[in-house]
C-alpha cells in the first residue's frame, strides 16, 4: 500500500508538473510573439552617414524618444562612395549627410526632396551664416550638420623649427615618409590646384589644369607613407608622423587625444570651407521619421552631445555657448574670420569634368613609385620562399611517414 501510495503520488505530481510546464512554455511563446510583433510594427528609418560621425548615443536616444522607430546605420568613407551606392543600391535611404558640392549634385539630379521646414522646429538655432548658400540658396533641401576647414597638421618634434604655413609643405623631401594625405578626390586635388595655381581654382573645369594636378600629386606620391580618411588618424596620434592633410574635426580631435604636440594650420595660400548636410533622398519611404530625426540632431542638448563626441564644429549657436569658450576660443574649432576669408566652398563641377577628376586621380592613384615597385617585389620574394619552404617541409614530413610505414611492415 505505500508503494501504491508513493507511485500514486509521484504520478499526479508529473502530470502537474507537465501541465504546469506547458502553460509556462505557452506564456514564454505569447511574449516571444508579442515581441516579434512589437518589433515588426517599428518603423525603419534608414540613415546614411560618414563613419565615426555621430554619437552612437544619440542614435539611441531618438529611438527611446521616437519608440516607433528602429534606425538603420550605414556608413560610407568619401562623397563618392556614399553616391555610388546611393544610386545603385535598393536600400530605401531616408536620411544621407553629404558635403556641400555632392548636395547641389544631388539637387541638380532631383535625387532629393525639399525639406518641410516647419517639421524642423530647431532650425532656428543654426548659424545664419551656414545657411542660404550656393548649394542650397532657399534652404529647401538642407539642414547644416557640422562644418569646418581643411589644413595640415604637423607634428612639432618632428618639424622642429621649420613653420609649416604652406600647401608645399606636403612636398618638402626632407618629410619623405613621413607624410599621410586624405584618400579623397576633392580635398587631395584642391591642395595641389591651390598651390600650383591659387585659391580661386580651387573648382576649376580647365582639364589642362586638373591633368598638372594630378602630375604634381604623383611628383609627392614617394613622399607619402600613407593615403586614407579614418585609418590616418591614430598614427598622428601617436606621433609617428609629422605632416597629415586632415579635416578640421578631425585635427581637434587628434590634437586633443595625442601626447604629442601637434599644431594644425590653414596654409597661406588659403584652403576649403566644408559645409556637411542632413537631407533626405527621394529614395526614402520614411519621410515623417526623416523629419523628426533631422529635427532631433538639430536640439540643442543632442547637437552638444554629438560635437563632443567627434569633434567636429557644430552650426548649432545655442550648442557652441553650451561647449563653452574651450570651444568657442579654439581656432582649430572655431576658427577666425580672417581664416575663413582665405577658404572657399567646392561646388559641384558637373559629371563631365568630374570624369577628368576621377580619370586623373585613378591614374595618379595606380601609378606604382619606385619605393612601392621594390616593396611589392620584395614581398613577392617573401611569399615564394614562404611556398618553397612549405614545399619542402611537407615533403619531409611524407617521406618520414612513408619510410615509417615501411619499416613498421
Amino acid at each position: 500500500m505505500k508503494i501504491s501510495r508513493k507511485a500514486g503520488t509521484d504520478s499526479g505530481f508529473k502530470k502537474t508538473s507537465r501541465i504546469a510546464c506547458a502553460a509556462i512554455a505557452a506564456v514564454m511563446l505569447l511574449l516571444a510573439l508579442m515581441t516579434a510583433a512589437g518589433c515588426s510594427s517599428k518603423q525603419k528609418l534608414y540613415v546614411f552617414n560618414c563613419g565615426d560621425y555621430i554619437d552612437p548615443g544619440t542614435i539611441k536616444a531618438f529611438e527611446q524618444e521616437y519608440p516607433q522607430y528602429k534606425v538603420v546605420y550605414d556608413t560610407y568613407d568619401t562623397n563618392e562612395t556614399m553616391y555610388q551606392k546611393l544610386v545603385s543600391t535598393n536600400t530605401p535611404y531616408d536620411v544621407i549627410v553629404p558635403s556641400d558640392y555632392m548636395v547641389s549634385r544631388l539637387i541638380q539630379e532631383n535625387r532629393l526632396k525639399k525639406i518641410d521646414m516647419s517639421k524642423i522646429t530647431n532650425y532656428g538655432k543654426i548659424r545664419k551664416d551656414l545657411t542660404g548658400k550656393s548649394y542650397d540658396p532657399q534652404n529647401e533641401y538642407s539642414v547644416p550638420y557640422m562644418w569646418g576647414t581643411m589644413g595640415i597638421i604637423y607634428n612639432k618634434e618632428l618639424v622642429g623649427d621649420d613653420v609649416i604655413d604652406s600647401w608645399g609643405d606636403l612636398w618638402d623631401e626632407k618629410y619623405k615618409g613621413s607624410i599621410l594625405m586624405l584618400d579623397s578626390i576633392r580635398d587631395t586635388m584642391a591642395v595641389a590646384l591651390i598651390w600650383k595655381y591659387g585659391l580661386d581654382e580651387i573648382n576649376t573645369t580647365d582639364p589642362e589644369k586638373i591633368a598638372e594636378a594630378g602630375k604634381l600629386l604623383e611628383q609627392q606620391k614617394p613622399l607619402v607613407a600613407q593615403y586614407g580618411v579614418d585609418d590616418i588618424k591614430d598614427p598622428m596620434v601617436r606621433g609617428n608622423y609629422a605632416l597629415c592633410l586632415e579635416w578640421s574635426g578631425d585635427a581637434y580631435a587628434i590634437i586633443d587625444e595625442s601626447e604629442y604636440d601637434l599644431g594644425y594650420v590653414i596654409p597661406k595660400e588659403g584652403s576649403n570651407v566644408w559645409i556637411d548636410s542632413m537631407v533626405i533622398p527621394t529614395s526614402s519611404q520614411n519621410t515623417e521619421g526623416a523629419h523628426l530625426f533631422i529635427d532631433f540632431m538639430c536640439r540643442t542638448d543632442i547637437a552638444v552631445k554629438n560635437a563632443e563626441y567627434i569633434g567636429y564644429s557644430t552650426p548649432q549657436d545655442e550648442a557652441l555657448a553650451e561647449l563653452g569658450e574651450g570651444y568657442e576660443d579654439d581656432a582649430v574649432y572655431n576658427p577666425s574670420e580672417e581664416d575663413l576669408a582665405r577658404c572657399r566652398e567646392f561646388v559641384h563641377l558637373g559629371a563631365d569634368v568630374m570624369d577628368k577628376y576621377n580619370a586623373t586621380w585613378e591614374t595618379f592613384r595606380l601609378t606604382e613609385t619606385k619605393t612601392e615597385k621594390s616593396t611589392n617585389l620584395i614581398w613577392l620574394y617573401v611569399l615564394i620562399g614562404i611556398v618553397a619552404a612549405g614545399a619542402v617541409i611537407f615533403f619531409i614530413v611524407r617521406k618520414k611517414k612513408q619510410d615509417k610505414v615501411r619499416y613498421e611492415d
